[in-house]
């Protein structure tokens, strides 16, 4: 499916999708996550490598916050809405949302994820559903699910804990504090750093050498390391619901049906 804040192209065996709506500082929305649900899930045969970046001076500045408002965001469904319509609707809506985070899993290409700027909440999540990670040295990531009163519920609970260890997972996402792109590789949520001028040579030789490995062995070397991760992705994501379930509907005061 198309989306007017999502930019598709192909370039022989590499996919660039990039966030397009800096005005916003590429704020996500449901029908964003729909796009990249259904993006992850059509990748063609022939494309190897797929790169998520962000138009504009920022990755993503997470969710747009006008879906926090009784009047929503035009065309999308509110949190208000979400909330109003019980637990069962809350959890199915969520779970539709994780779709675009968590589809990249199963996606046969490895996926990169090229942050500059920020990647705030959503856009930190997004980052994580990627395969690896190069960053802007001056980029930044936070987690302020918790400075709303909510959790992060869009996949990304089971990456970071995988990658930075439990306490750390919890100091990040209970602070909502900036992690440095210097923190983040250090710590190994990214896995290269470079300036920000040299960011799309930094990410094309990454790409470049990700290509470079037989075509076979790259495809089976993804999935077989994400199952040595261990964790129950399906039991991640279904408490990533259940949380924020009961979270949105003491914040909404929504009863449900």
């Amino acid at each position: 499916m198309t989306h007017p804040h999502l930019l598709v192209e192909t370039d022989g065996p590499v996919r660039t999708l990039t966030l397009d709506h800096p005005e916003k500082r590429n704020a996500q929305t449901p029908s964003l996550w729909a796009a990249l649900a259904d993006e992850a899930r059509s990748v063609p045969e022939d494309v190897r490598v797929v790169v998520l970046r962000g138009a504009g001076d920022a990755f993503s500045a997470g969710i747009d916050t006008g879906m926090f408002t009784p009047e929503g965001v035009p065309g999308e469904e509110s949190v208000v809405e979400l909330a109003g319509g019980g637990a069962e609707a809350i959890q199915r809506g969520i779970a539709a949302y994780q779709e675009g985070f968590t589809a990249w899993a199963d996606c046969p290409a490895v996926v990169v994820a090229q942050v500059h700027g920020y990647a705030i909440g959503a856009g930190f999540q997004l980052a994580l559903a990627a395969d690896l990670r190069i960053a802007a040295l001056d980029a930044w990531f936070a987690m302020r699910e918790t400075s709303l009163g909510l959790v992060p519920d869009l996949g990304g609970t089971g990456p970071l804990v995988h990658i930075v260890g439990y306490a750390r997972a919890l100091e990040i996402c209970a602070t909502g504090r900036k992690v440095s792109a210097p923190e983040a590789h250090a710590m190994g949520l990214v896995g290269a750093l470079a300036p920000a001028a040299d960011l799309e040579e930094a990410t094309e030789s990454l790409v470049e050498a990700l290509l470079a490995a037989p075509d076979a062995a790259l495809r089976a070397l993804k999935p077989l390391l994400r199952g040595a991760m261990a964790g129950d992705r399906d039991a991640q994501l279904a408490r990533e619901r259940e949380a924020q379930t009961g979270l949105l509907q003491a914040m909404l005061g929504g009863s449900g049906a």
